[in-house]
């Protein structure tokens, strides 16, 4: 599983200050979260199949296995227990800049009822120290125009452009 989840709470935990915030704690994925609507919840980003216990849990291992180096966040809302916002970042090692790594943020997602109180915010901070704690130079993300002027806020710029070819 992932090393020290009590640990990332508790700093999480102690970065938030008001009762709302020590409501919508962010955390590492935990293999119960599948029960808590976290594959729902990723279909308000893109198409996701149905995807079933015995493959969650195969994919969960897997990227468990990956310890720092792929880390997908959650936050659960307390009251309805339900899994309400996501994101995910994977390292990337490089021989560029020295050997350098790079964060890549991807699947970043707000439950459309928990839109509007600063939960993307929380989860792309989340991530992006995730990225600098692992040494990384850079972090970088893709995201469609209308998601822009958020991304922007959180301290991004835009950069060339995003090519892609999908195998179907």
């Amino acid at each position: 599983m992932y090393p020290d989840l009590i640990g990332e709470k508790k700093k999480m935990q102690a970065g938030n200050s008001s009762s709302e915030d020590q409501k919508f704690l962010v955390r590492r994925l935990q293999i119960s979260d599948k029960s808590k609507g976290f594959i729902e919840l990723l279909r308000q980003l893109t198409f996701c199949d149905s995807v079933s216990d015995n493959d969650f849990e195969d994919r969960f291992h897997e990227i468990s296995s990956l310890g720092d180096h792929h880390v997908i966040c959650v936050i659960e809302d307390e009251t309805s227990e339900k899994i309400i916002a996501t994101g995910s970042v994977f390292i990337e090692n490089k021989f560029l800049r020295n050997c350098g790594k790079v964060g890549h943020i991807e699947d970043v997602v707000i439950d459309s009822n928990a839109r509007g109180m600063q939960l993307g915010k929380k989860v792309i901070a989340f991530l992006t120290d995730h990225a600098r704690s692992m040494g990384c130079y850079k972090v970088i993300l893709d995201c469609s125009l209308e998601n822009r002027a958020f991304y922007e806020k959180c301290g991004f710029k835009q950069k060339e452009i995003q090519m892609v070819k999908y195998f179907v």
